[in-house]
């Protein structure tokens, strides 16, 4: 960005700013206006709104398409904004609108849903449902979106297009993000972006890579059944247990000898189900497990060959297999690939933001994410966004009972969220255009 519309920013922000953030003095004096952002998100009437968002949803936890109370204080938050949204989209889903109504339009993403497990995090505000914990940090993305709304609700008159607050249902393996998109509410949005919190990158840094970031997942649950008998006469029985060992250790044969070493691929069992008592053969065996990979072929081709493997080494045993890659419920998640047009965009705006060297390149990782559903449609870019602070804690991975929040983060990620969307629009809306016969007036 040239000189000019650096200095033409800067008065936009501060003009919107010191009115609503009338208490604060560091909306002035700086060269940088997107810099102030960060100090917009720290400010209190943003910091503490935002702790308080994030901890009543954590109290709170609600599963894939289940998000209603969720889904209820987004909306009230909106409406407190003066914010108007559609929903429901996607079950449960909320989508806001900042700006014009007119493109270019900018999406924000951030997820809502929880995980079915138990929290052993004791603390005030603490899960009150049985089984059901926000492991992820899903309650700190929405309530860092909301923050980033209420900076970006500052300056609306001054955006040159619209930015779209996306708050989707169901990420954990539900496919979420795909009922977002077949909805058809993000038809003419030109760039998406996401984040996700990270636990062992520190606290006011952000990582990410162009390119595969995720690895595409695939689920699958399988059922081997044989005959059943007295465990003292095997020759009476034909056994699922034996049958569905040699299908678990073939299945680990079509990454090691079959696979491309510099493809990435893992399969993994991590589910065995069979038999109660130890002098019993059962009758039918349980399996299931995830499969992930960097390219939709590979994905296809994986999911091939684990059907194949399975039937066929049931049937070796004399078994027979039944296999189902839970599509209705889940689906296969491609790979989250990154658009290359929008790393360098991102680079500039988090070195502004936070500084050029809290700035980190990653490898990819084989976890999977949904966001890749919306770069299918669209160009977007998801980054992780770090909270550890050594001094204070080593903090636990995400998924496990221990799974804990930074809160000093939010602002972090608040004002990330507001700087992309407001420099998208600036820089671009004289360079992106509506597909012609294909805008509807509801964005």
């Amino acid at each position: 960005m040239d000189f000019f519309k650096w200095v033409n920013l800067f008065f936009i922000i501060f003009n919107c700013f010191l009115p609503i953030f009338s208490n604060s003095s560091s909306t002035s004096n700086d060269n940088l206006p997107i810099n102030k952002f960060l100090d917009l998100a720290k400010n209190p009437q943003v910091f503490d709104w935002m702790v308080d968002i994030r901890r009543k949803i954590h109290e709170k936890p609600e599963l894939a398409y289940e998000e209603f109370e969720t889904s209820e204080l987004i909306r009230a938050k909106l409406d407190e904004l003066g914010i108007p949204y559609k929903h429901p989209v996607a079950v449960t889903g909320v989508i806001g609108y900042i700006g014009t109504g007119l493109p270019p339009f900018v999406a924000l993403r951030a997820d809502m849903d929880a995980l079915l497990m138990q929290e052993l995090v004791e603390w005030e505000h603490k899960s009150k449902v049985p089984g059901k914990m926000h492991a992820c940090g899903h309650d700190a993305h929405v309530a860092m979106l909301l923050g980033a709304a209420k900076i970006l609700k500052g300056l609306e008159k001054e955006l040159p297009g619209t930015v779209v607050l996306v708050f989707q249902p169901a990420e954990e393996g539900a496919g979420g993000a795909k009922k977002v998109v077949d909805a058809g509410v993000l038809e003419n949005v030109s760039a998406i972006f996401g984040l996700h919190v990270n636990h062992n990158l520190r606290l006011g840094e952000v990582a990410s890579r162009s390119g595969p970031l995720f690895a595409g997942s695939g689920f699958f649950e399988a059922i081997i059944s044989g005959k059943g008998g007295h465990a003292a006469i095997p020759q009476h029985s034909i056994d699922p247990i034996l049958a569905a060992s040699n299908v678990i250790v073939s299945l680990q044969h079509i990454v090691s000898r079959e696979a491309d070493p510099l493809d990435s691929q893992v399969v993994t069992v991590a589910k065995f189900q069979g038999g109660g008592a130890f002098n019993v053969i059962p009758d039918s065996v349980t399996i299931g497990g995830t499969f992930r990979v960097f390219s939709d072929k590979s994905l296809k081709q994986l999911r091939s060959r684990i059907e194949q493997v399975i039937t066929g080494q049931a049937a070796v045993h004399r078994c027979n297999a039944t296999v189902s890659f839970l599509e209705e419920e889940m689906g296969l998640s491609p790979p989250t690939i990154n658009n290359g047009g929008l790393h360098g965009y991102f680079q500039s705006i988090a070195g502004s933001v936070l500084g050029v060297d809290k700035v980190k390149d990653m490898q990819p990782v084989m976890g999977s994410e949904d966001f890749a559903f919306y770069q299918q449609a669209l160009p977007g870019y998801i980054f992780l966004l770090g909270m550890e602070n050594p001094s204070v804690e080593r903090l636990h991975l995400p998924h496990s009972p221990y799974f804990k929040i930074n809160e000093d983060a939010l602002p972090y990620g608040a004002a990330l969220h507001a700087a992309l969307a407001a420099r998208y629009l600036v820089e671009f809306h004289q360079e992106v255009s509506v597909v012609e016969g294909k805008y509807h007036d509801e964005l």
